[in-house]
């Protein structure tokens, strides 16, 4: 069973803060299993060693490329051929804060449990929004 993966790297966000990306970096990906989803967050990306596994989610027949073209829709994937910080490592997203908390205050509009309030999004609701558009449809709805 394939899971995707949101991961994060504390030194990769104040990389992208120092050069205008913005401090809401995420690696967004797909592994065979939550082993190897673990054996390539441990081995890093982008000369970073600090990855963290933020949120992660089973799904089948979709490919890694059609992830990143859906979520792309959305949010914006950081180049990494412009980058060499990046090292070729695709993936790579930039995520608009505001986006996500306009999701989550939807979410408490529809669910008459909360009252509304403002939101505040921690990063375990950026890689669930990041999981939930780069999903089709059908596969998201589970």
């Amino acid at each position: 069973m394939s899971v995707i993966y949101v991961a994060r790297s504390a030194a990769l966000s104040k990389w992208a803060s120092d050069v205008g990306q913005g401090k809401h970096v995420f690696k967004l990906g797909l592994a065979e299993g939550d082993a190897e989803a673990k054996a390539a967050v441990a081995a890093g990306w982008a000369g970073e060693q600090d990855w963290k596994i933020v949120a992660t989610r089973e799904a089948e027949g979709i490919a890694e490329e059609d992830l990143f073209a859906r979520l792309g829709r959305k949010e914006k994937a950081i180049d990494p051929t412009y980058y060499p910080k990046l090292k070729g490592t695709p993936g790579v997203f930039r995520i608009n804060l505001v986006n996500v908390q306009n999701s989550l205050l939807v979410a408490k509009a529809m669910s008459s449990e909360e009252p509304l309030a403002d939101v505040k999004a921690k990063p375990k609701d950026i890689a669930d929004y990041m999981i939930r558009n780069a999903l089709p449809a059908q596969a998201s709805d589970e």
